[in-house]
């Protein structure tokens, strides 16, 4: 990157952003500061007691969920008689040796342990969530097994020793979980002795490194300010001297961070569907607990915030599976695991939104999209939302066309944060519950350069690639420069059982890319290029299943997709390529590749037959 490519990035990050990372940083290196100085002990006993009454599933209509060590929402591991080794990744058998250095001398990549997300996985507790389910329907195995675990992790994670102090984000999680063991054992009013040290061994490590988390503009900075709002509501109801102006600094950053990262029209800053998911359910939960005290509402552009972004997850999900395009990055973080949904089913995270923000229903009936609710203790409104139409989220870059039962998402550069992937113009296309054409996810932060290039990059989109290169030259791990912008305005045309949208973007090196989606009674995609040098590759990331290919057509079942260009096509070609549904796991999908070396226009049609 030349000086002024460097300058040009550092403006769009956000001159204060830059200083504060820096700042970070050197404070990192040296140990300077509050947040190395730090002292605290570690609580050893009893944390919860029995419930005075257990929990009525029949009253309420809650299944008895089956209880796991779960990894990134998918893996699940028998949970054992003993608490696990917290320091331990099964998927590489080792452990790490680090288990008593400070934390800011460990470093996020790179360590003889492998991904560290992995590491940080059981100390999330999801486990105590588990737990304490049971233990309120009057379980009290679990309640000794939950009281025995918090103990052994505090005694194997002594304060700001070892791995998992490393992030205030995974220690502001480890808080909001613990918030919400105690709701559902009834002992928040107050917390017992030991529950309110663990709170203050953590809002202690949380706030001396806000500074980072807030010039990050991303879930960081939602996550550890709810955090200290959450936790600080509970220590200062129980009296402690520190929790008032915890909560009041995390009621702060709430209110600063919401205005700043979420647009009008619901757009999160790290266009991602995942990251958009925690970032509401963080907001869901600071709601709840500010209802729980009885605090004084957030101010109305909070709430109007929050309601723009459930509606705009809401918008994204397919109502059939619960799913919505793996857009964006996804690290398989699940905040609130009180449902018995599978990862990837949104709808649990929209209903309690939905309720809480905009006193409606998302979806009817008693699906397991209540359940959190019922947990919680929420009537579902009897207001049912309107079902989600075509929309257009500008200020995030997404156009969403609904027609029936089928609906289409158009990726384009609309950028006022750091893209996290090269997926520009991507189109996913869903009908009935099924993904048809399909992103690649994330799979690893921690891989090697080649995979990680893969995924977040544009080979890996349903999009055209030029003289084999990524739409925009990368920095580091995540971070792109020269970030895109659009060609010109955009905007959904409707008309009747047929909408259509259309972007475009011009790139450093004079490359223009123009691409119109229509949705009907078929998905019709219009690409118009120019100024590449040498080849461009049109990839369509298909469904998997046994697709024929015939000429210029594929088929599969009732499905036909087919491509024709003013152009000679040098090679169209089914190959295999990867995706990952879930974080740390990929398969083999087919992937339709038409390459060509002259300028023009390419029609896509994909047609079915109910």
């Amino acid at each position: 990157m030349t000086g002024l490519d460097k300058l040009s990035l550092i403006f769009k990050l956000g001159v204060l952003n830059v200083l504060r990372v820096f700042w970070y940083r050197i404070t990192v290196r040296f140990g300077l500061g509050s947040a190395f100085k730090s002292s605290s002990f570690t609580p050893v006993g009893k944390f919860f007691l029995q419930p005075s009454s257990a929990f009525s599933l029949a009253a309420n209509g809650i299944e008895t969920k089956d209880i796991s060590l779960c990894y990134f929402g998918y893996i699940k591991l028998p949970m054992p008689a003993n608490p696990p080794d917290w320091h331990y990744n099964p998927f590489s058998n080792v452990s790490s040796k680090k288990q008593h250095a400070d934390w800011w001398t460990i470093s996020d990549f790179g360590e003889e342990i492998g991904d560290v997300k992995i590491i940080w996985e059981l100390s999330r507790f999801d486990w105590a969530v588990q737990l304490a389910q049971l233990a309120a329907q009057g379980d009290a195995t679990a309640l000794v097994k939950l009281n025995a675990w918090i103990e052994d992790w505090c005694k194997n994670n002594p304060p700001y020793k070892g791995i998992n102090w490393k992030c205030g984000q995974e220690a502001s999680i480890r808080v909001m979980h613990m918030a919400m063991v105690a709701f559902l054992l009834r002992q928040t009013k107050p917390v017992g002795a030991n529950v309110a040290s663990f709170l203050v061994v953590h809002l202690r490590r949380i706030e001396p490194t806000l500074s980072y988390a807030i010039a990050q503009d991303n879930n960081h900075g939602t996550s550890e300010a709810a955090a200290l709002f959450i936790g600080g509501s509970i220590l200062f109801a129980a009296g402690h001297a520190e929790g008032r102006r915890w909560q009041n600094i995390g009621r702060k950053w709430l209110e600063e961070r919401a205005n700043r990262l979420i647009g009008k029209s619901g757009s999160f800053s790290q266009y991602s569907l995942n990251y958009h998911r925690v970032m509401l359910d963080t907001l869901s939960m600071a709601e709840f607990w500010r209802r729980h005290f009885e605090l004084p509402k957030f101010s109305s552009n909070f709430y109007g915030k929050a309601a723009a972004a459930t509606l705009w997850l809401y918008g994204m999900i397919d109502s059939i599976s619960g799913d919505g395009p793996n857009v964006g990055a996804n690290d398989g973080a699940r905040l609130l695991p009180l449902s018995d949904t599978d990862y990837r089913d949104f709808r649990p995270s929209v209903q309690l939104a939905m309720c809480i923000f905009l006193d409606a229903m998302a979806y009817p009936g008693d699906g397991p999209w209540n359940s959190q609710l019922q947990w919680l203790g929420i009537t579902v409104p009897n207001n049912k939302a309107p079902s989600p139409t075509s929309m257009l989220m500008d200020d995030g870059g997404f156009a969403v066309l609904r027609v029936d039962n089928t609906f289409a998402l158009l990726r384009y550069p609309r950028f006022r944060f750091r893209p996290s992937q090269a997926d520009i113009l991507h189109v996913d296309f869903w009908m009935n519950g099924r993904n048809l054409l399909r992103d690649a996810g994330t799979f690893s932060y921690n891989t090697d350069s080649e995979v990680l290039g893969y995924f977040s990059g544009t080979a890996s989109h349903n999009t055209i690639q030029f003289d084999s290169r990524d739409q925009m030259p990368r920095v580091s791990r995540f971070l792109f420069s020269h970030w895109l912008t659009v060609s010109a305005p955009v905007c959904i045309s409707r008309q009747a059982h047929h909408d259509s949208v259309t972007a475009g973007y011009s790139d450093r090196n004079r490359v223009s890319h123009t691409r119109t989606v229509s949705l009907g009674d078929k998905l019709t995609v219009i690409d118009e290029v120019a100024g590449f040098k040498e080849k461009a590759v049109l990839r369509w990331r298909l469904e998997p299943g046994e697709w024929t290919l015939e000429g210029h057509t594929l088929k599969k079942g009732n499905d036909t997709l087919k491509v024709h260009g003013s152009m000679k096509f040098s090679r169209f070609v089914l190959v295999a390529g990867w995706e990952s549904r879930y974080y740390f796991a990929k398969e083999e999908l087919p992937v339709l590749e038409i390459e060509f070396d002259q300028p023009g226009k390419l029609t896509t049609e994909y047609c079915w037959t109910p």
